[in-house]
């Protein structure tokens, strides 16, 4: 259990660096380029665990189960995080930053509607912490400097789509495993958004030789080795402990701002990470609470 603490805190960390990382790649590099070869290169890191996992699974792709991750991976990285990717350009990474781990309450809802999963008293009360949060952030009244209204609202249609990623991922995920499920996505969805750079005649290449490090710390470490730790918390714990690198990242990522883009954390945005934080302990304390409720259950049946 030791282990599974020590993968979520890295992935925490690794996680944290990732909007100031994409907003400095930003000033050289295609948004869309940059989303493209990032999911590429983390796609291709985590391929070689999804071979195992599938190898070990037995269970081989379909037809029908490329259809599903070209689906999961066209909302995920396609559509996702390229609006995540201009949002950043748009916006503090500190805002993005934060707002980003919205995503896991998006998710409820398009659970709500998608599964069996249905919203309760208990959910509804925590997405309404979280959307209260939002609106801190968002701070409609003054928006603060750097951020814009635009970028904001890019952020949070990201947000949502990833949410909904996350619960179409759901089925795939139970068959292949987390590894395939995600490398096989975000190898397909990469390819997809390569197919609408050309169309839109946007660089794929051009500018990366200059920006090789950046490139590679975004691919390799952050959407590799960031994906690969949280899955082996999962693995070493359960769902709902790995989950809890996405509560410590609203707290981390924007220390890292500050260090090393030096924006202002004014007192709105404060109050917004801490209901934010506020709803994903709550939201962590939830699910362990159901994890262990239906580990009690499969016990008494047995």
């Amino acid at each position: 259990m030791k282990r599974a603490y020590i993968y979520v805190l890295i992935t925490a960390l690794l996680f944290g660096t990732m909007e100031v990382a994409c907003k400095i790649a930003a000033d050289d590099l295609d948004p869309f380029q940059l989303t493209f070869l990032r999911f590429l290169i983390g796609g291709l890191v985590l391929l070689p665990f999804a071979v195992k996992q599938m190898k070990r699974r037995q269970v081989r792709l379909t037809g029908r189960d490329i259809l599903v991750l070209a689906g999961v991976g066209f909302i995920g990285v396609t559509v996702s995080m390229s609006l995540f990717q201009l949002s950043i350009m748009m916006c503090n990474a500190s805002t993005v930053s934060v707002l980003i781990c919205v995503n896991p309450f998006f998710t409820m809802v398009f659970a709500h509607f998608m599964t069996d999963e249905k919203l309760n008293k208990q959910k509804a009360f925590i997405l309404a912490i979280a959307l209260i949060g939002i609106f801190f952030m968002l701070r409609p009244w003054d928006i603060q400097d750097g951020n814009s209204w635009g970028g904001m609202l890019l952020m949070i249609v990201s947000a949502l789509f990833f949410g909904l990623y996350t619960v179409m991922g759901k089925v795939s995920q139970e068959k292949l495993g987390p590894f395939a499920q995600t490398s096989i996505s975000f190898l397909l969805g990469a390819g997809l958004l390569l197919i609408v750079i050309l169309l839109m005649g946007r660089p794929v290449i051009s500018g990366v030789t200059d920006n090789i490090p950046i490139v590679l710390y975004t691919g390799v470490v952050i959407t590799g080795l960031g994906y690969y730790c949280f899955f082996r918390s999962i693995e070493l714990s359960d769902a709902s402990t790995g989950s809890f690198a996405f509560f410590l990242k609203p707290a981390i990522a924007p220390v890292i701002a500050v260090i090393v883009l030096h924006e202002v954390i004014l007192w709105n945005t404060v109050m917004g990470i801490a209901l934010i934080l506020a709803a994903s302990l709550l939201k962590f304390l939830y699910d362990r609470q159901r994890h262990m409720l239906d580990i009690l259950r499969k016990r008494t049946k047995q």
